[in-house]
């Protein structure tokens, strides 16, 4: 990638939108690319370009400059994070549960973003936003696998697998009440119009579709359950439990209220299985996070060690969800 700050020049090889010719040559993504232009840092044979749909000739002279990132102010970590996976392309990472993955001005704590900081990672857009290589994101409270891009061509490449679904996650959960059945939930997910909090089910919403897959009952009426998304909306499984009239443990913000199941410390969610294609050798990968010690700690505790074993469930969660949802 160009380094930030320099004049670059490219020749409109066709007539067009800028932000759509200007992609082609840079081979990056328009938004991006659009981003770039409304920025300012584009000009059409020396006159600056706002508009990414400005119709620019074939033959003209484009000019860019990358923008470079801000340097914000880390915090130190005190905090360590399980590598599943390394090379030079990508990482895969365990989050612990209480870990914010990205700053805000309500998040005084360090985050995930900080740890990638301590570790020298540090990616920036066209139009110098900073992102340090995260993809997707996680819930503060929710454990598991997390993909950081370490380029911005593996960034915008697994950013597109996570569009078209060939990357996704495998969740487990404990929930307050068993399922009848393994389910599918399709149910639009939409902003709670009453508690802006929450999310939930609206009408006119966005689209959203999971899968719920039965795996152990527990001595005190909870359920150990496996979900499989295939869309990604924000607090989806929680609120297609929330629509079954089922909770995750600890989950008080969508109602679960403690009974049988003792104090739960945290949503007991977790992604436990992450697939996805190498961007680069083109290889599928399938990377399991281990459980952590507070879900293990809690099915040691109410589940029969003949119903479950730990150490495999993440691996074996594609082969049940194709046999228990075929076609999906």
């Amino acid at each position: 990638m160009a380094e930030a700050g320099e004049i670059h020049h490219v020749t409109a090889s066709e007539s067009g939108r800028l932000d759509r010719v200007l992609a082609s040559a840079m081979d990056r993504s328009r938004s991006q690319v659009a981003k770039l232009i409304e920025a300012g840092a584009v000009a059409v044979e020396g006159s600056p370009v706002t508009r990414p749909s400005f119709k620019v000739e074939a033959g003209k002279i484009i000019s860019y400059r990358i923008l470079e990132a801000p340097k914000r102010e880390s915090l130190p970590v005190e905090f360590d994070v399980e590598v599943l996976y390394e090379d030079e392309h990508l990482m895969v990472l365990n989050k612990p549960a209480g870990v914010v993955v990205h700053p805000a001005p309500s998040v005084r704590e360090p985050t995930l973003v900080d740890w990638l900081i301590a570790r020298g990672l540090s990616l920036s857009t066209l139009a110098g936003e900073e992102r340090h290589g995260i993809v997707h994101r996680l819930d503060k409270e929710t454990s598991g696998a997390l993909v950081i891009a370490k380029t911005n061509a593996v960034h915008q490449a697994l950013s597109d697998e996570l569009k078209s679904r060939e990357m996704g996650r495998y969740y487990l959960a404990l929930i307050d009440h068993p399922l009848r059945e393994n389910i599918s939930v399709d149910a639009p997910i939409a902003r709670n119009p009453a508690n802006r909090l929450k999310m939930a089910v609206v009408e006119g919403g966005r689209n959203a579709r999971t899968d719920f897959l039965k795996l152990a009952e527990g001595n005190e009426g909870s359920e150990l359950i496996a979900a499989r998304l295939h869309t990604g909306r924000t607090h989806q499984i929680r609120v297609h439990l929330g629509n079954l009239g089922r909770h995750i443990l600890g989950d008080k913000l969508y109602g679960y209220r403690e009974k049988t199941q003792g104090k739960i410390p945290r949503v007991f969610l977790h992604a436990a299985l992450l697939y996805l294609t190498h961007p680069v050798r083109q290889e599928r990968l399938e990377i399991a996070a281990p459980l952590p010690e507070d879900i293990l700690e809690y099915l040691h505790k109410h589940y029969m060690r003949s119903t479950i074993d730990e150490t495999n469930i993440p691996d074996r969660l594609p082969g049940e969800f194709a046999r228990r949802f075929p076609g999906a």
